[in-house]
């Protein structure tokens, strides 16, 4: 990289960074430190929102964290993460960037940044997160987010130098809204699991799953990842399979925790299900070595982070048709794909618990697919790319 590109300062804008997030909170933090090891002078500005509560961070001066430096400013309302802080100091430094990277819509961040980098002449790019897809739509304060989109979104969308799509599927959703602007599909980036995981940790770390298969479900507790399919999908396994266990790992919605385990109790299954909570690092890669699949069955998914991260961990994989890297997953013979239905997932799980020979192919494939699609190199030379056009 030239010394021009060198000096390029980018600056990454996001409602919240928060690990109660999920995903999106995780991204961001790696795509940036790949930036910065790439050459790039990279800062995120964010709120200091932790959900319910808030970070203890400073808020108005800088953090460095691993070659990023980062800007908290404090949130005043948990709807729309409202930041006066954050758009103050938007409108007096975006103006020292060369890029502005904004990450997630219907947020005040998002209208914030776009609107001071629009003004001060600072091209923007924008990463949906996902929530221009049809079901986010229909399904989440629609009326309100009918009327932001139309009043607020389109236009950021609009003058946005270029929209950041994950996956072809994402940027088809929104194609379907009008959106129209120049676009780029840049995957999220998923490194290789650091550390290795013995074999059986897990299961000594919950006796009730000692010598049953597993069937593992990860990620966080929301309406749109289709758990109500799973708990019957699971009854029928545990028909032809009674020594299949069903692990939940995750954390969210009380409410729907609640609904889910009074669905399960009805099923009759409560007591083949593990509820470990939310996994990271170690207990992790404990729980992908010791599952025999596991399932995404999502009714939106604009990526899938927990589904490429198992199989970079190795493990096969069960995904519903409306994950959207699923047809890279069907390409590369690394999982099944099903249609968001009770039945094709039961069917799916269970092809995959009686044929350990082609789960084995299958969690080599997905391994391989992760490592030469969806590694940190591959997204940052994507997204090194990506400005290099726009700065032209």
């Amino acid at each position: 990289m030239n010394d021009k590109q060198e000096a390029l300062k980018i600056l990454h804008v996001i409602p919240s960074i928060a690990a109660v997030h999920g995903g999106p909170s995780v991204m961001i933090e790696m795509m940036a430190r790949g930036l910065s090891q790439s050459g790039f002078d990279v800062h995120i500005a964010t709120t200091n929102d932790d959900g319910a509560g808030k970070l203890p961070v400073p808020c108005g001066e800088p953090v460095l964290r691993e070659g990023v430096t980062y800007w908290f400013f404090d949130r005043q309302t948990s709807f729309y993460k409202f930041s006066m802080p954050l758009s103050r100091w938007l409108s007096k430094h975006v103006s020292d960037y060369r890029i502005v990277h904004i990450h997630a819509l219907f947020s005040h961040s998002s209208w914030a940044a776009s609107y001071w980098a629009h003004r001060r002449g600072v091209p923007y790019v924008v990463r949906p997160l996902g929530v221009l897809n049809r079901w986010g739509m229909e399904n989440r304060r629609p009326w309100l987010k009918d009327l932001s989109f139309r009043m607020i979104e389109s236009r950021i969308l609009a003058n946005a130098a270029l929209v950041h799509y994950t996956s072809e599927q994402e940027r088809a959703e929104a194609e379907l809204l009008g959106v129209k602007s120049s676009s780029a599909i840049i995957p999220n980036p998923v490194p290789a699991a650091s550390g290795t995981a013995v074999p059986g940790s897990f299961r000594d770390a919950h006796p009730e799953l000692a010598g049953r298969e597993i069937i593992l479900f990860l990620s966080r507790f929301d309406r749109k990842k289709g758990l109500e399919l799973l708990l019957p999908a699971y009854a029928r396994v545990r028909q032809r399979f009674p020594d299949a266990a069903l692990v939940l790992a995750g954390s969210g919605d009380a409410g729907l925790v609640n609904e889910l385990k009074t669905q399960a109790s009805a099923l009759g299954i409560d007591g083949d299900i593990v509820w470990p909570g939310f996994l990271q690092n170690e207990a992790k890669l404990a729980a992908f070595a010791d599952a025999s699949v596991f399932v995404l069955p999502s009714w939106s998914e604009n990526f899938g982070v927990a589904v490429i991260e198992a199989m970079a961990a190795g493990c096969p994989v069960v995904v519903t048709d409306q994950v959207a890297v699923h047809t890279d997953i069907a390409a590369a013979n690394a999982g099944y794909v099903v249609p968001c239905e009770i039945e094709a997932l039961a069917e799916a799980i269970m092809r995959m618990l009686e044929d350990q020979p082609g789960r084995a192919i299958m969690g080599s494939n997905g391994k391989c697919l992760t490592q030469t699609h969806y590694s940190p190199e591959a997204v940052t030379a994507k997204l090194t790319a990506a400005y290099r056009a726009i700065l032209g």
